[in-house]
């Protein structure tokens, strides 16, 4: 069995250390990669082909991890050339699976759950050919969802649409007790209900949101174009929040 990466960063990075198998075997490319990426994988120690055309032709499941608005066209030059499995694990739309979805044959939507560098993420699939994924079970937690194209990527956007609004929420929260001067005190009274990790996991929550804050409100607002004939209240307000 041999996974081939297009792309390879942090996600790609972790799942070499986590498919550990006399079985399976990994190869990328260094094509147009930075010197950082060159070093990431000189790091895992892989086969290294010289162009992503090559790792598409012969690999057994190929994996697209590198970002959001470049999964489309690495679709476009590449999935032409995939024999086996394409697995697309970039945070995209629906709409944009099933574009993906023209351009290569037996692909899967995926996801994974978690922190990058998790030593226990959970991968998420949906697709008619997610059966064919499942031996990676034995490596890391794996669900298929269905075999519909796109189920996937709509669980993103909605896991996306909490986390968000509520991240929104905490901001306007924090702010508030802030001004009071209660701000350690609300969060005490708050990890009570919530648990004893919740101040550490809110203040990380809050200082990304606001670093991130305009990629964030991007997102939301591909959330509400999505969603758009769906009750967003909630969503929409998070949306004006952060857009300030």
């Amino acid at each position: 069995m041999i996974i081939g990466f297009i792309g390879f960063g942090k996600v790609s990075q972790n799942l070499i250390n986590l498919i550990k198998s006399e079985d399976v075997s990994f190869i990328t490319s260094a094509e147009g990669r930075s010197p950082k990426t060159i070093e990431r994988i000189r790091e895992s120690e892989i086969d290294v082909a010289d162009t992503f055309e090559e790792v598409a032709s012969v690999a057994d499941v190929i994996i697209s991890a590198n970002s959001p608005k470049s999964a489309v066209e690495v679709a476009k030059n590449y999935g032409k050339y995939v024999e086996g499995i394409y697995l697309d694990l970039n945070n995209i739309s629906p709409d944009t699976t099933f574009e993906i979805a023209e351009h290569v044959n037996d692909f899967v939507d995926g996801a994974i759950i978690g922190k990058i560098d998790s030593a226990h993420p959970i991968l998420y699939l949906s697709g008619e050919s997610s059966d064919r994924l499942m031996f990676l079970n034995e490596f890391i937690e794996t669900r298929k969802i269905s075999d519909n194209v796109g189920d996937v990527a709509i669980l993103k956007l909605l896991r996306s649409s909490y986390t968000k609004t509520l991240s929104a929420l905490l901001i306007e929260s924090s702010q508030i007790a802030e001004e009071y001067k209660l701000c350690n005190e609300l969060f005490d009274i708050l990890s009570l209900t919530e648990g004893d990790e919740f101040r550490e996991k809110s203040l990380s929550r809050i200082n990304n949101t606001l670093n991130n804050s305009k990629r964030k409100s991007e997102e939301l607002e591909e959330i509400i174009n999505y969603f758009e004939g769906n009750d967003l209240t909630m969503v929409k307000a998070a949306f004006k929040k952060l857009s300030q």
